[in-house]
C-alpha cells in the first residue's frame, strides 16, 4: 500500500463517519421535533396520551383554605394534643 491509498481510504472513512452522524443527529431531532408536536393536541378524558394526572381526573386541584376544616379526622386538633399542650377540649 502506498501513503497516497492509505491517505485515500483515511479521508474516505472520515468522511463517511461524518456523514453518518450528521445523519443520525437529524434523525434524532426529526423525530424529537415530530413527538414534541403532538403535546400540543387538545388532550382530553379520552385520549390515549396522558401528560399529567389533570389530564386523566380531568378538574384541577383545588386547595382548601388554611383555616378550612379538615374533616372529622384534623390530626392537630385531636384531643390528645390538645390535652397535652393545656387547650381545653370542647
Amino acid at each position: 500500500m502506498t501513503p497516497a491509498e492509505i491517505q485515500s481510504l483515511v479521508v474516505g472513512l472520515i468522511q463517511r463517519l461524518g456523514i453518518s452522524s450528521v445523519f443520525l443527529v437529524v434523525a434524532f431531532l426529526g423525530f424529537c421535533v415530530i413527538v414534541g408536536f403532538t403535546k400540543h393536541r387538545v388532550i382530553g378524558k379520552a385520549s390515549l396520551v396522558v401528560r399529567s394526572l389533570d389530564d386523566r381526573v380531568g378538574s384541577g386541584a383545588r386547595f382548601l383554605a388554611p383555616d378550612a376544616p379538615r374533616g372529622p379526622a384534623d390530626q392537630l386538633h385531636t384531643p390528645e394534643l390538645l390535652e397535652q399542650s393545656g387547650h381545653q377540649v370542647s
